[in-house]
């Protein structure tokens, strides 16, 4: 039996502040038959996990289509995910889930395609370059500060569609430079149908019926992926055409120029335009859709917290009206907030493997081709390894205490070679925005606003976020 981590037995003897327990299922006492089983995967797959997976560190699950090993002991969790992690390719599920339109970018390509783009795209998520996008990260934000402060005091607002927005609007500057040269709300709403399409796991994909039959929504996910790939054409077009003008002033240094001018370290070949386009698009519905989310449980959770809304605003005072050298680093109240969120509501809940070869993980011989599952959502919530796992609080993140994390107890971006490569990224911009959002404003859950989490590709809010949002009283 693994012990509860040093930093989470701290908060348990020492936490001073008043806490509360976010919206969550509550895990049912038994594991639910087949038929159960596969109408909750439907509906919302965080409603499987029944009580002992929060308890044990291996747990074995026959299913009809495959063996299935649920992995929460982070070191085990280390021997699937990195040790041995060649024996773990992403399993036929997942695979045919991020082949929708991303099937040549990073996040699905697999063997040494996906060796040449990690090692190309490396350099582009490296800290300087991520540090170097604070002052558009910042004026995203700001612009969001007057977009609210337009609508009339008090207006309801969904605040998970606000983010959704915002995040796009961060990627378009940083990717883009000159935005998306698209109506950006157009491209926000195919977004959201994008993946509420790939989402879908139904019964003809476990139990790995093939492509060929057909399931509900391709013909409009068709139609989605047309329209992404016209618009990303057309900037990429735009951008060769300046690149090649010797008369042209030089484009900005955003990541849309790098990704043109990459080159394979080891090769020294770029990119082709296919990758290029499938990567642009795995940055912009992976990237925004992912950290929207995670801003948006940081504002319901802050909402919740008068204590830590005080000391968020506290430091945003303070450290924004200062040189933005260093400024994230300085943050640590808001990055601790959104750390917590992540911890409470990972964006995404599940990671699954399939392994190539017979293993051994723990107690249990892991036969060819059985489904590894390590689930952030569980392992976040693990009564082993976190203290008062359900409820939220940031003073885990706070510099004193987050040494005693142990290392694979918490994965919001997973782990090993697959870890997510924008990671600082999404961080450093999760942190600038919440703090100037908190800066500027009151946020109140709307009267009779249910707020639950519900898991489609990423852990969102079911319902929204509705939100009354007001400009900050003076304290």
């Amino acid at each position: 039996m693994l012990l509860v981590s040093e930093a989470a037995a701290a908060t348990t003897m020492g936490a001073a502040a008043p806490t509360f327990r976010p919206p969550a299922p509550v895990p049912p006492a038994e594991r639910l038959g087949l038929l159960r089983l596969l109408s909750t995967i439907k509906r919302n797959p965080l409603e499987c996990w029944s009580a002992e997976f929060f308890e044990q560190p291996v747990a074995r699950v026959k299913l009809p289509f495959a063996d299935a090993f649920l992995v929460h002991d982070p070191g085990a969790i280390r021997h699937v995910l990195v040790d041995n992690a060649a024996n773990y390719r992403k399993d036929p599920i997942q695979r045919r889930i991020l082949s929708a339109g991303l099937g040549d970018g990073l996040l699905s390509a697999e063997g040494e395609r996906w060796d040449v783009q990690r090692r190309t795209l490396a350099p582009l998520f490296a800290r300087r370059t991520v540090t170097g996008l604070t002052t558009a990260m910042l004026g995203a934000a700001r612009g969001f500060v007057e977009r609210w402060r337009s609508s009339a005091s008090g207006d309801v607002i969904d605040v998970t569609a606000e983010m959704t927005l915002l995040t796009l609007n961060v990627l378009a500057l940083t990717i883009f430079s000159d935005g998306l040269s698209s109506d950006v709300d157009e491209f926000r709403l195919a977004m959201n149908a994008y993946f509420a399409t790939i989402g879908r796991i139904g019964v003809l994909d476990l139990f790995a019926v093939p492509d060929v039959v057909p399931r509900p929504g391709r013909k409009h996910l068709k139609q989605t992926m047309s329209y992404f790939e016209g618009v990303i054409d057309n900037i990429i077009a735009a951008r060769q055409q300046r690149l090649a003008s010797a008369q042209s002033s030089e484009p900005a240094a955003d990541l849309l120029t790098l990704l043109l001018r990459a080159l394979d370290p080891a090769t020294g070949r770029p990119m082709s335009l296919t990758e290029v386009r499938s990567n642009i698009l795995t940055f912009l519905s992976a990237g925004h859709e992912t950290t929207a989310n995670t801003l948006s449980w940081s504002l319901f959770l802050l909402s919740q917290s008068p204590e830590w809304m005080a000391r968020v605003r506290d430091e945003a005072d303070r450290e924004l009206a200062g040189p933005q050298d260093g400024l994230v680093d300085r943050l640590v109240a808001a990055r601790a907030v959104v750390e917590e969120a992540l911890r409470l509501y990972p964006p995404i809940a599940a990671l699954s493997r399939s392994a190539e070869q017979p293993d051994r993980v723990g107690p249990y011989t892991i036969p060819r081709r059985a489904l590894i599952v390590v689930s952030p959502y569980v392992l976040h919530r693990h009564r082993t390894l976190w203290a008062r796992p359900d409820e939220f609080d940031p003073d885990r993140f706070m510099p004193e205490a987050r040494g005693g994390i142990l290392r694979y107890a918490y994965l919001p971006f997973g782990a090993g070679p697959r870890t997510c490569i924008g990671s600082s990224f999404a961080l450093q911009e999760a942190t600038l925005v919440l703090a100037v959002l908190a800066q500027h404003f009151d946020l109140m859950l709307a009267p009779g606003a249910k707020v639950w989490p519900q898991q489609k590709i990423t852990l969102r809010p079911a319902n929204g976020l509705p939100m009354l949002i007001a400009p900050r009283r003076a304290n």
